[in-house]
């Protein structure tokens, strides 16, 4: 029966792993896994009650009873507004992102023995993500056009019930990712055809562990740790620059990326069985976003055989806010607030990661229907208007042309994710 429970789990893991490679969001890193947390505010690291503790604190597996598979989906709209500092150079015109609707599966499983309290579990979600283009006719063309970030992590994890009140857990994280990014080599795209972009792929390993201690039957503290992932990413650059390139040209290409350490930390406060308040910090290194330098193979003049891109990215918090109600009947209520710092520096601004300050609300609710369950959350998030001045252009063409990222940028986005879950 264990056998087949976990071969269950394995299945339902593969299917989703060929169903949804090709899942991308608003945004870059994605810390919605499951409706429940993220009605919670993602406020979840020390309550970690079901099969999605895989992602938020593995140290939650050995904590349940037999087997939960859980799975959804996460479908978010989002708007990006852009305005140039000098608004009569455009007559006022307000730009828009261009890739507005996404939808993210994840899915998770795990089964808890008896004696001894060992749970193992084993996920697939996407922790970064992203898609965005912009119009030609910005003033921000040689900085950047478009951009897609498609990220996946396969993890498996293993957790340990020391005592009755502390739990830890420990895994594995092997992730692939795909990169697309263009941008212009002239201010306009006419009358001569000018562009570059490049895209690579590639795999990645790191691993997590989490803590979850429980000192008393009203307060629940717990701890996640994730490495650092880095990733060669490698296929080939695509330009053309006319009348120095006539025709369109492909390169061999690579290039180094290293993907942020995350930790959270967070404190579950239950005054009743019936109510669960919980708050969390949640800490990435983005200064892993360092200087990145493209390789391309035997590139025809005026191109660079190497290419140093500088993201100068600075590490960022998330304060995270959630509460649960719990009802009769197997119902339960949720609402939530997380506040997000901005990452990406002025300096070194860049319209295809947009990042700002964003808060986000959400409220959810879910019920137990027996074995199965259900849950579903709505999530506002508005980033406010954010002027950006002084932003060095990132590369040669954006010197030669005059452009930088600087102008005022606004975010808004409406969520909806679902969650299903069957305990076995």
């Amino acid at each position: 029966m264990r056998n087949r429970r976990g071969k269950l789990c394995f299945l339902a893991v593969t299917l989703l792993l060929a169903w949804g490679t090709k899942g991308v969001a608003g945004g870059f890193r994605l810390a919605d896994q499951d409706a429940f947390a993220t009605a919670r505010g993602e406020a979840f690291v020390a309550t970690a009650d079901n099969a999605s503790a895989v992602y938020y604190n593995p140290a939650g597996i050995s904590r349940l009873e037999g087997g939960d598979l859980r799975g959804g989906i996460y479908g978010i709209y989002d708007d990006i507004s852009f305005q140039p500092l000098t608004s009569a150079a455009n007559h006022g015109k307000t730009y828009h992102s261009q890739d507005h609707e996404a939808a993210v599966p994840q899915m998770f499983c795990s089964y808890t023995l008896e004696n001894p309290k060992v749970g193992f579990g084993l996920g697939v979600y996407a922790p970064y993500g992203g898609q965005i283009s912009w119009p030609d006719d910005t003033g921000f063309r040689t900085v950047g056009t478009s951009g897609s970030l498609t990220y996946y992590r396969l993890s498996p994890v293993v957790s340990w019930q020391v005592l009755p009140s502390l739990s830890v857990g420990a895994g594995a994280m092997v992730d692939y990712a795909e990169l697309d990014i263009e941008q212009g080599l002239k201010a306009s795209p006419a009358p001569l055809i000018n562009y570059f972009r490049f895209k690579g792929e590639g795999w990645g390993a790191g691993y997590n562990a989490g803590i979850l201690w429980q000192p008393h039957e009203m307060v629940s503290l717990g701890a996640t740790f994730r490495s650092q992932t880095s990733l060669r990413l490698s296929d080939q650059t695509e330009f053309q620059d006319m009348p120095l390139i006539e025709n369109k040209t492909q390169r061999a290409a690579w290039a180094d990326y290293t993907f942020p350490l995350t930790v959270v930390g967070g404190l579950s406060f239950r005054p009743t069985p019936k109510w669960n308040l919980e708050f969390d910090a949640d800490y990435t290194d983005w200064s892993s976003f360092g200087n990145v330098t493209l390789h391309q193979s035997s590139p025809p003049f005026p191109l660079n055989p190497t290419t140093d891109i500088p993201f100068k990215w600075q590490a960022s918090w998330m304060y995270e806010f959630g509460v649960t109600r719990y009802f009769d009947h197997g119902w339960h209520a949720s609402a939530g607030y997380v506040y997000s710092e901005t990452s990406v520096p002025d300096a070194h601004y860049t319209p295809l990661a947009a990042d700002l300050a964003r808060d986000f609300f959400s409220v959810g609710a879910g019920k137990q229907f027996g074995k199965l369950s259900f849950d579903v959350v709505y999530q506002l998030g508005y980033g406010p208007p954010h002027t950006v001045r002084g932003s060095e252009p990132p590369s040669i063409a954006g010197v030669f042309a005059g452009q930088t990222a600087d102008g005022t940028y606004e975010f808004i986005s409406h969520a909806v994710m679902v969650t299903a879950g069957w305990r076995f």
